[in-house]
């Protein structure tokens, strides 16, 4: 092979190398160690881009319910599980209709398509199925609220996302474990 030829080629697959090893470093950081659901700078920007591209799109904040108790009383594995467990079901249920990230802490968030009553109970149920852990039956319970981005003077994802932490607070005003939407 000419001397030439790899003098020319070296740096250009050196730089190819280096461009995919920053493309995963950035993809990792998107992602929750923990649940593995996009973080929040990862949703946002799927977020946004699904509500600009339908209009009946809803947004979607997910708390869970007691957990402090939860971790207090069986201990941070089992407060690790029910994280997992509760982005696992709400992943499921998003499916190829939304996305689901993690906020921090024991707050989650969705985007979804189309949302239903029927969607939403069905969230809400399976959020609140308790969770097998040790031999244990652990209770898990969420709040959720919603706001269908349509029902907004504009369609921006930061009076969506406020609007349905309005509607999750209004939720657990309710004695926890339910779901409201906005409008």
């Amino acid at each position: 092979m000419n001397l030439q030829v790899v003098a020319s080629v070296a740096p250009l697959l050196g730089w190819a190398i280096h461009g995919g090893i920053l493309t995963r470093r950035l993809a990792a950081v998107r992602r929750d160690p923990l649940t593995r659901l996009h973080t929040r700078s990862g949703w946002t920007a799927r977020a946004e881009h699904l509500i600009r591209r339908c209009p009946d799109a809803a947004v979607l904040l997910v708390d869970l319910d007691h957990f402090k108790t939860l971790n207090d009383t069986h201990g941070h594995p089992a407060g690790d599980a029910a994280l997992v467990e509760t982005a696992d079901r709400l992943q499921t249920w998003c499916g190829r209709n939304g996305v689901a990230g993690r906020l921090g802490g024991d707050e989650f968030v969705a985007v979804v398509r189309h949302l239903t009553a029927a969607d939403l109970d069905a969230l809400t149920a399976a959020l609140h199925r308790p969770l097998p852990y040790n031999d244990l039956s652990l209770p898990l319970a969420a709040s959720v609220g919603a706001c269908r981005v349509a029902d907004l003077p504009l369609p921006a994802l930061t009076d969506a996302l406020a609007a349905a932490d309005a509607a999750m607070y209004a939720a657990k005003g309710r004695g926890r474990r339910g779901s409201r939407t906005t409008g």
